[in-house]
């Protein structure tokens, strides 16, 4: 699966605990082309969507051979992205500015996790 539906996002909204969440996104790019497409839909969310949300890409960086998974479970990429809630990124995918340029990811990838989040409290690790 590339994209989430309007469901998925209801749950995850009904599922807040308030505070930031990070996102993370596991990519696998298609072979033709797909890593090339994903640098396009980052450059046209461009600085104003970035902005306008709050959104700070904290990690980006290519994948490797997995030590530990299942075979198939190797990613080409790993992307962590702090929004300062999940309201502000719900307001973002749903944002018609966004919306524009969301075909350019589902271009990129032929399989994605998107996981939210949230700091443990109390943690020890």
């Amino acid at each position: 699966m590339i994209d989430m539906d309007e469901r998925a996002l209801d749950v995850f909204l009904a599922e807040d605990p308030g505070g930031p969440v990070v996102m993370l996104n596991l990519l696998r790019f298609r072979p033709d082309g797909g890593r090339e497409s994903y640098q396009r839909y980052i450059e046209a969310l461009g600085p104003e969507i970035n902005a306008r949300y709050g959104l700070r890409v904290e990690y980006l960086g290519n994948g490797g051979h997995a030590l530990v998974a299942e075979e198939g479970q190797a990613w080409d990429a790993v992307l962590l992205v702090r929004y300062p809630s999940r309201r502000t990124f719900a307001d973002m995918v749903r944002d018609p500015d966004y919306r524009a340029v969301s075909h350019l990811r589902a271009e990129a990838l032929v399989e994605s996790v998107l996981q939210p989040t949230v700091p443990l409290q109390g943690s020890v690790v």
